[in-house]
């Protein structure tokens, strides 16, 4: 089975996210919007529903009007595959490349690859500058811009909100836990300053090392797991911490996929 997290630059108006999201059916698993990200995280499973969601995102949404402080190159901004279970990053790999040239050529997106040849951040500095799209025109959509299109292991994301709003010091903080499992930003959200991570060694560095080392840094305001997280993950973490952590069962992978093969026959 394939996990796929498609990232779409809508988060303020959450009707017009759950109509791109509907196609999805049976085959969405969680859906976390933030208005002032201006971004929806849909995690989805198998390769059907990422591509109804894509195709009336193209259709509803446009980047030329889009205000929002997470970085995008898209209304479709990230379209990562993930091995769950048997499945392999060959799989990954391959599911990627069908979706690449099924969104080149039925909705004429240019597709930037990530993965086993280069990270999401290379492909967000260098696209359309040192990186030409690995599928579709050689210019942006007019209305959708591009996608960026991954193979990659299961990461989480995660936000820990800071009790200063200095986005200096959120910015300082990022730079200073930033390492090779853990991918950090320090980002203004409203009257609010975060320090934004994908933890894509989550097995390494967890929520809770990821907040501790923030917390040695700054007094921390609170914390926001965006998706979804692997059980094994959550296991790690003492229960009691759980709930300061916005980490809970009922936001494992694994207890979405019973959920889900409870409706589909």
């Amino acid at each position: 089975m394939l996990e796929c997290v498609v990232n779409i630059s809508e988060g303020a108006d959450l009707d017009l996210v759950a109509t791109i999201a509907a196609p999805a059916g049976a085959d969405l698993l969680d859906v976390h919007s933030d208005p002032h990200h201006h971004r929806s995280v849909l995690t989805m499973v198998g390769e059907d529903a990422p591509r109804a969601v894509t195709t009336l995102a193209v259709e509803r949404l446009d980047l030329t009007a889009h205000h929002g402080v997470h970085p995008r190159i898209g209304v479709v901004d990230v379209v990562p595959f993930v091995p769950l279970g048997d499945a392999s990053m060959g799989d990954a790999v391959a599911a990627r490349d069908r979706y690449c040239r099924w969104a080149a050529a039925e909705l004429g997106l240019p597709c930037f690859v990530y993965g086993p040849e280069r990270t999401l951040p290379e492909v967000r500095r260098g696209a359309f500058k040192s990186l030409r799209p690995d599928f579709g025109p050689d210019r942006p959509h007019r209305g959708a811009g591009s996608v960026a299109v991954g193979a990659r292991e299961v990461l989480v994301a995660y936000n820990v909100w800071l009790a200063e709003a200095d986005l200096t010091t959120a910015r300082r903080i990022a730079a200073e836990v930033r390492r090779p499992g853990l991918r950090a930003l320090g980002l203004q959200v409203g009257d609010r300053v975060q320090v934004s991570m994908n933890l894509v060694s989550p097995r390494s560095v967890g929520p809770a090392e990821a907040t501790d080392l923030i917390a040695q840094r700054a007094r921390v305001a609170g914390c926001e797991l965006v998706g979804l997280v692997p059980r094994d993950v959550l296991s790690a973490v003492a229960p009691q911490r759980w709930g300061a952590l916005d980490l809970a069962e009922d936001k494992t992978i694994e207890t979405r996929l019973e959920r889900r093969a409870n409706l589909v026959p």
